[in-house]
């Protein structure tokens, strides 16, 4: 199960302070043997949409799609800037595998009821975000790091509404109305970072056992929040990846898989978000906008299975998460489904 516990991070805080929780969370010990390189490059593709999940007839409500695609180096070569940055980072966690990548996504909001051309002030108001990140990975046997830049817009720019309508029409579902008081245009950023342990737990003849505790930080214009929490997985090959992939804000966001060959694992996990702010809910940083009021802390829970043949996974995430705002009047799921190959 995956337990994620934060605390607020203010937006006084520099990025580096993400770089100090890691730092402070682990141990001093001896430079430690690394894994073999992983030489080859890994695209993904993640799919976030409430109507995935298992249960619950209700879909089209406050989180309701998100998408991904990704491509992450091979372990081994990074461009010059990213080498200083792991040059630094090597001081304060030791040595690593490294990874970079790029990525580009799309995320939209939407309140409840959509027929209304004037929302519901009381509801999450209409935003949609695309975006574009480049990151640092760290791997060693048992923990992996994610750094991460994130840079984009939000407003009418991210061609959120244009989406969702795209979708509509071509489903045949009504058109949502209100997408003309959606937040306005305005640029954005984050800096992320998280940390993922790997704990062997038991080892059985039908598969083995291991947990994933997290911690994490987000800082910038999009998101203000730090967070803890943790997977327990079941299954085997379980040393290929450090968990499945999501679309932040997540339990965590693994790196890519390495290694080849079968295997499988179901997973469960809880975690949890101090939140300090969120764009999404409070709306536009520099200007007038609609708004609600965030709740300060939010908790997720996770069921799930990924199963890996030679170098392609397939995983799905089923994602309870309790409410976001003040006046929001229920906890909401999602599905997420991720596809990724390494070549």
């Amino acid at each position: 199960m995956e337990i994620r516990i934060g605390a607020a991070v203010t937006g006084a805080m520099a990025p580096a302070a993400a770089v100090a929780i890691l730092a402070a969370v682990t141990p001093a010990v001896a430079e430690p043997m690394l894994p073999p390189p992983d030489p080859r490059a890994t695209a993904s593709f993640v799919l976030e949409n409430d109507s995935l999940k298992f249960l619950g007839k209700e879909t089209d409500r406050w989180y309701t799609s998100g998408v991904r695609l990704g491509w992450t180096s091979g372990e081994g070569s990074l461009p010059g800037p990213l080498g200083w940055v792991d040059d630094g980072l090597s001081g304060l966690l030791g040595p690593a595998n490294t990874r970079w990548s790029v990525s580009l996504g799309q995320n939209f909001f939407t309140p409840v009821n959509k027929r209304r051309r004037e929302p519901d002030p009381q509801d999450r108001p209409y935003a949609g975000i695309l975006y574009g990140t480049i990151g640092l990975d760290r791997r060693s046997w048992d923990t992996a790091d994610r750094f991460e830049v994130q840079l984009g817009v939000i407003g009418p720019a991210s061609f959120a509404r244009d989406t969702q309508s795209f979708v509509h029409h071509a489903i045949d579902d009504p058109v949502p109305q209100g997408w003309g008081k959606q937040l306005r245009n305005e640029p954005v950023f984050n800096v992320n970072a998280e940390r993922i342990w790997r704990l062997p737990v038991a080892g059985t003849a039908f598969g083995d056992v291991d947990a994933l505790p997290a911690v994490g930080a987000q800082l910038g214009t999009v998101r203000v929040a730090a967070s803890a929490g943790a997977r327990v997985r079941f299954g085997r090959g379980l040393e290929r990846d450090f968990g499945t992939p999501r679309i932040r804000h997540t339990i965590a966001d693994a790196p890519p898989l390495v290694g080849e060959g079968f295997g499988w694992y179901v997973f469960g996990g809880v975690g949890g978000h101090a939140v300090g702010r969120d764009i999404f809910l409070d709306g536009n940083t520099w200007r007038d906008s609609r708004s609600v009021d965030h709740r300060p802390f939010v908790a997720a829970f996770e069921l799930g299975a990924a199963v890996f043949w030679q170098n392609i996974r397939l995983s799905y995430t089923q994602v309870w998460r309790t409410k976001e705002f003040v006046s929001q009047r229920d906890a909401f799921a999602f599905g997420s489904v991720s596809l990724a190959f390494s070549f």
